[in-house]
């Protein structure tokens, strides 16, 4: 699998409440997105970002990272042939994505995922 980004995945009760500390505070100046339960925050300029997640929409537990894949149903196939555990299997979601979730030898839900053209 060829990694193109990595998004730290925040944990939060509410996103849009949570979201001024991470722009106003850290300077993450734009909003890449906001479905209401996830939000991308943004530097422009250097490209630092996180994540704000309330509660994946489809999946049933929540990841700590979302991997951007050049591939992802290789990675899929990748990660079945090495044995990994499958928390949520490919799926194509409504909103424009094909991921799905991973969990990594030490405990860790990792979304993987590709942003369909």
């Amino acid at each position: 699998m060829r990694t193109m980004k990595i998004s730290t995945n925040i944990p939060v009760d509410d996103v849009d409440r949570a979201k001024s500390f991470y722009t106003d505070f850290l300077g993450l100046r734009e909003e890449e997105f906001n479905m209401g339960w996830v939000a991308r925050c943004t530097d422009p300029d250097s490209g630092a970002h996180v994540q704000l997640v309330s509660r994946d929409k489809t999946a049933p537990v929540d990841s700590a990272l979302s991997v951007h894949a050049d591939d992802v149903d290789a990675a899929y196939a990748e990660a079945q042939a090495a044995g990994y555990e499958i928390v949520y299997p490919l799926t194509t979601e409504e909103w424009g994505v094909r991921r799905f979730f991973v969990r990594a030898p030490d405990g860790t839900v990792l979304n993987i995922v590709q942003h369909r053209d």
